[in-house]
């Protein structure tokens, strides 16, 4: 793969159908969630309508195919005092791995942040996901002591 080749940009619509797969690899390693292509194509939607100020889907394209995909979504930091976002859905195609994609969707996510005046980013990762936490360590994200609760409506 030539890297000059590869374009990180903003996803669109006509992205949903190679998102939700990417999504559907990701949940197959994630236990916490269950693979539902629906709820999957409705949310993408939602993300990728409206502003780009609150909420963002990165793609990496290479030879016209989606292979990867980062989003990021905003909220009010009272620790921070201004706007933060939660980083979610960093999934690189299990074929283009090691190749430093990961790495570029996630530094386009921060350039986002950078330029909409974000104080921080967060992410959640699955506890038993060595790679991926081992990746983001390598890519400077550290670890806090806070736990994620959740509670589920319908």
């Amino acid at each position: 793969m030539n890297q000059k080749d590869l374009i990180i940009r903003n996803a669109e619509h006509s992205d949903i159908d190679a998102l939700v797969i990417l999504l559907c690899e990701l949940f197959a390693i994630e236990v916490d969630f269950e693979f539902d292509a629906d709820k999957h194509r409705l949310g993408l939607r939602l993300m990728i309508d409206g502003c780009r100020k609150h909420k963002c889907i990165k793609v990496a394209e290479y030879d016209n195919k989606v292979i990867g995909m980062c989003s990021a979504q905003t909220h009010i930091s009272t620790v921070e005092g201004g706007v933060a976002a939660m980083v979610e859905d960093l999934v690189v195609h299990n074929q283009w791995r090691g190749k430093g994609i990961g790495r570029m969707l996630l530094e386009s996510i921060e350039s986002w942040s950078n330029v909409c005046g974000l104080k921080r980013l967060q992410l959640l990762a699955d506890s038993a996901n060595e790679t991926a936490l081992s990746f983001y360590k390598k890519n400077d994200w550290n670890p806090t002591q806070l736990i994620c609760l959740r509670k589920k409506f319908r």
